[in-house]
């Protein structure tokens, strides 16, 4: 296993390797009908990462995310029956919900239309004109 593959690190963005140390879980008992299982165990995993304190972000980085996400950021699996499955729901959540906060938009170049796709508008709405134009009854028969 190399170093960015490795159980301590998760791989957020090209650049962004997160330590797992820095996310914080919560178990609880999920909620819903469920039966002699689900009322005595603590299968719902809450994810937490405090993204102020986290060392793998710059701070650049940082602000972006509080910006666009808050400064904490959670994510929530109660799907599964499995504890350990819910765990790695939420994480994987957590991970995808970093991601996008982290997700810098591409600038939009303005551009304009070519003069053929300004003629062949034109031209589309010329035809659509006249099948309307010819729909129509005449009332000078």
């Amino acid at each position: 296993m190399s170093a960015d593959e490795s159980p301590r690190r998760i791989r957020v963005t090209r650049s962004v390797l997160l330590p797992v140390s820095e996310i914080e879980l919560r178990v609880s008992r999920s909620s819903g009908p469920g039966g002699q299982h689900a009322n005595t165990s603590e299968t719902r995993v809450e994810a937490v990462l405090d993204v102020g304190a986290s060392t793998a972000l710059t701070d650049v980085q940082k602000r972006r995310v509080i910006a666009r996400a808050g400064p904490v950021l959670r994510a929530v699996a109660q799907d599964e029956r499995s504890q350990a499955r819910n765990r790695e729901l939420a994480v994987a959540r957590l991970v995808a919900r970093l991601a996008e906060a982290l997700r810098v938009e591409r600038h939009r170049v303005a551009t304009r239309p070519s003069r053929a796709a300004k003629e062949q508008r034109l031209d589309a709405k010329r035809r659509r004109g006249t099948v309307k134009r010819l729909r129509r009854s005449r009332d000078d028969e």
